[in-house]
């Protein structure tokens, strides 16, 4: 069983369901089905829970959504810390996993949209990483695991500067900030997360060379008077907190 982390709507990615974490250690022995399972809910129901209230998410809430006892988290996961590190290693296993689909790509351009579209996606779907990723640099500031992904994206992004079809005055910490910052409207809710799309694409149309064709745009804007209803809505959520 699988709790939702949202209603599925139009433009508005699924969480991807992980079918099992990585271990830390080759040692663990083949766990049973049910065992299994019970650690697969705590991850999407932690996932779930720190998106909403950060690393210090309550335990017991985690349990009780993911529909076991505290006993059992803790047995997966003897401490907060060895849950985000198990969250952690999942979140850079999807990310590597995105890249064969990357280098399949037809030209570097086309690359690029790849990639911006899996991460964007992949952080709209799951508002909990950069939580994650806070507390993974403060666990171990000098690690870097994921350096040879970014040199890869450093490399495609040269090349679509040399092929003509990406402007010159970018480079990848450009694309890195603006895929975050398209990838923050996860947090927003369902009225904002629908539009990740479309946004994108507005921001790919500025990465392109002046002289790129233009394609249209994908979705459509969103209406004023659900536009308004979708900003009512944060602010009364914002009033709800600090309350």
């Amino acid at each position: 069983m699988t709790p939702p982390t949202r209603k599925p709507q139009d433009g508005v990615p699924t969480p991807t369901v992980p079918q099992s974490v990585p271990e830390r250690s080759a040692s663990v022995p083949p766990r049973r089905r049910d065992a299994r399972l019970n650690r697969d809910r705590l991850i999407v129901s932690a996932r779930t829970l720190l998106a909403q209230h950060g690393v210090d998410a309550s335990f017991e809430a985690i349990a009780r959504q993911a529909e076991v006892g505290v006993a059992t988290l803790y047995r997966n996961f003897p401490t907060r810390d060895d849950l985000v590190r198990a969250l952690y290693d999942l979140a850079l296993a999807q990310l590597y996993a995105v890249r064969g689909e990357i280098e399949a790509a037809p030209t570097p351009w086309d690359a690029l949209v790849v990639y911006t579209e899996r991460v964007a996606e992949w952080l709209v779907a799951d508002p909990s990483l950069p939580p994650i990723l806070r507390r993974m640099d403060q666990l171990d500031p000098s690690a870097r695991p994921a350096a040879e992904f970014d040199g890869f994206i450093a490399n495609l992004v040269a090349r679509a500067k040399k092929d003509g079809t990406l402007r010159r005055d970018v480079d990848a910490v450009d694309l890195a900030v603006l895929v975050t910052m398209i990838g923050s409207l996860g947090s927003l809710g369902d009225g904002y997360a629908g539009q990740w799309r479309r946004q994108l694409w507005i921001v790919l149309d500025g990465l392109r060379a002046a002289d790129a064709p233009r394609p249209k745009l994908p979705g459509r804007p969103l209406e004023v008077k659900d536009y308004q209803a979708t900003v009512h809505g944060l602010t009364r959520r914002a009033a709800r907190a600090a309350r």
